[in-house]
């Protein structure tokens, strides 16, 4: 009996602890830049994500897992089938997404399964696959998941999706940092970074930030009048059109004059 209550009292003991780890783990954040400036000569970039677990208390086990995303801004599509028919290659049937990351980037301390419960991936739809939302399509198409199986296969090789396993870094269960690779073809506004801490399958807590991508200088002024003031844009273009003419006609005569 005796030893029942001391059993009893170290657990009740232990209890606190371990849900103020738990609970009173926080996580701050930085990134190397805050912006991507896009210009004529941009081909891709790189951002360091790191930062640190803030905690009350030493950490205990089950030991910490970090899982970082990067996404860019939702854009709705179509996939579509295409078969051959009479020699010909026709679209047959189409799933519409209206929702899905136009850039896409998971980076983790272990492969995502082993660190990850569907139950949490279904609630915070960190993977590739749930991060892709709102499907809808025909009565006649019975297997939807096979269109968004290829829009991702499509995308990783463009680099825009990206799965990056064991690809962050953690040091003495508080220090983390991981690198995410950016390709040329972004598309513009704001990507959201996210930073989640696990244990045992489970989301404790999580971090959220910003990143803008952007086009600057001459690119952002040619970008801007073309969808703000189209009819200046037009006009513009023919003037430089009509300049070029004038002065590869120029060149020309003066060498035929030599």
């Amino acid at each position: 009996m005796r030893a029942r209550a001391l059993l009893a009292a170290l657990v009740l003991a232990l209890l606190p602890a371990t849900l103020a780890t738990a609970q009173d783990e926080e996580v701050v954040l930085g990134l190397s830049q805050n912006r991507v400036a896009i210009n004529a000569n941009f081909d891709g970039s790189e951002i360091l994500i790191f930062g640190a677990v803030k905690r009350d208390a030493v950490p205990i086990l089950p030991a910490l897992d970090v899982i970082v995303t990067v996404a860019g801004p939702n854009e709705p599509l179509k996939v579509m089938r295409k078969e051959r028919r009479a020699g010909i290659w026709v679209n047959t049937d189409q799933v519409t997404i209206r929702q899905a990351p136009s850039f896409y980037a998971v980076s983790t301390t272990q492969p995502l399964s082993q660190i990850l419960t569907q139950t949490e991936d279904l609630r915070h739809r960190i993977s590739i696959p749930r991060a892709i939302r709102s499907i809808t399509s025909g009565d006649d198409v019975l297997d939807e998941d096979n269109f968004v199986n290829a829009l991702i296969r499509l995308r990783e090789q463009q680099g825009t999706y990206l799965m990056q396993e064991k690809a962050v870094r953690l040091d003495e269960q508080t220090l983390f940092n991981t690198r995410v690779a950016l390709p040329s073809n972004l598309t513009e506004g704001v990507y959201r970074v996210d930073v989640y801490l696990l244990r045992e399958g489970r989301v404790i807590t999580s971090y959220e930030t910003a990143l803008r991508v952007g086009k600057v200088g001459l690119e952002q002024w040619l970008y801007a009048l073309a969808h703000e003031q189209a009819l200046a844009y037009a006009l513009l273009a023919i003037f430089i059109a009509v300049i070029s003419g004038w002065a590869a006609s120029e060149v020309f005569r003066l060498i035929r004059n030599q």
